[in-house]
């Protein structure tokens, strides 16, 4: 896997920076074009329901999730 990749995004009106390997930002990108959102609307979705999780293990998860949910699709 590649190495990790920091982003910085504004959410909730704060600027943060987020690390992640680039096939997560792929992924990322890939499932806010299918909701029709922004990659700053997505990341800010997934931190407003994070709890403690730090947001990179949030995004992670949220990808996981995305992605076991399509495969359970078929």
């Amino acid at each position: 896997m590649t190495g990790e990749r920091k982003h910085s995004l504004a959410i909730a009106g704060h600027r943060t920076s987020v690390s992640l390997e680039e096939p997560f930002w792929a992924a990322l990108k890939e499932i806010a074009a299918r909701e029709k959102l922004t990659l700053a609307a997505l990341v800010s979705d997934v931190d407003s329901r994070r709890g403690e999780t730090n947001l990179s293990s949030a995004l992670r998860l949220h990808v996981l999730a995305h992605y076991q949910a399509l495969a359970g699709e078929r």
